[in-house]
């Protein structure tokens, strides 16, 4: 399926007498729409027709679930007071935009060079980014959001499943909560899991749906890490980062893998 079938498709599956549709050629992006606020959704197509090439229809009945949702959000009336459990931290790349399309500034920090972490109000089956908008209709202090969120987070399950290949031994963290990634910034479950680790203790978080831990015991494994994390990374319907981290004394160093030799 090509751009221009794919922008049709959506097209017709997201009509509403309300909404309107524009599309940038040069970027090969399609917006959606409220008509009557002007708030709306851009989405990049060639990432959804590559996962279309995989998943078929099941790609766009995603894509077209997440934009109902996502506009939802935007359209309703969000608070904060009495959602205090539902704020929680969110990874993103550093590329991820800092604004809404509307130009409002989302609140974030930096995390690593890799990563950033925003802020998001969980509504149920969506969740929306907190801006400086929300902030100053809500009245809330910006490092009380903050704390609030990394509070909670801590309270996210950390099961893991595990698989053992070469010697090594990976641990996945995928709950497909959207906040699968944001685990990384539960500090006590990362010092705990070092503790428990024989080797070096690497982390990644290619997409949003997915956390790996990594008991690196030789080089094999490095280039296993890699090939995981790039392989979820293409795959991801939120990607982040395709380079791994090395955990220690508690701080998460990106680290670049060539061949048989990793490199800092």
């Amino acid at each position: 399926m090509d751009s221009k079938k794919m922008k049709a498709e959506l097209e017709k599956r997201l009509a509403k007498e309300n909404r309107s549709f524009s599309f940038d050629r040069e970027k090969d992006q399609l917006r959606i729409e409220d008509a009557g606020t002007g708030k709306g959704i851009t989405i990049t197509l060639p990432g959804i027709i590559a996962k279309y090439q995989e998943q078929k229809e099941k790609a766009i009945d995603e894509v077209v679930y997440y934009v109902e949702e996502g506009l939802e959000a935007m359209n309703g009336d969000v608070h904060f007071s009495g959602k205090e459990k539902n704020i929680i931290p969110v990874i993103r790349s550093t590329s991820f935009p800092s604004e809404s399309q509307e130009g409002v500034s989302f609140l974030y920090d930096d995390h690593t060079a890799e990563t950033r972490i925003y802020y998001a109000l969980d509504l149920g089956n969506t969740y929306r980014l907190i801006d400086e908008a929300l902030i100053s209709k809500e009245g809330w202090e910006r490092e009380r959001i903050k704390e609030t969120a990394l509070f909670n987070v801590r309270s996210l399950s950390t099961a893991l499943k595990k698989d053992h290949v070469a010697g090594n031994t990976f641990y996945f963290l995928n709950k497909n909560d959207g906040y699968d990634a944001s685990r990384i910034l539960n500090e006590a479950f990362l010092k705990e899991m070092k503790q428990k680790l024989e080797g070096d203790m690497a982390v990644a978080v290619p997409h949003q749906d997915v956390l790996i831990i990594a008991d690196i015991k030789n080089e094999t494994g490095y280039d296993v890490l890699a090939q995981m994390a790039m392989s979820f990374f293409a795959s991801g319907r939120v990607p982040i980062t395709a380079l791994s981290f090395l955990y220690e004394n508690g701080e998460l160093e990106p680290i670049f893998i060539l061949g048989k030799n990793k490199k800092k």
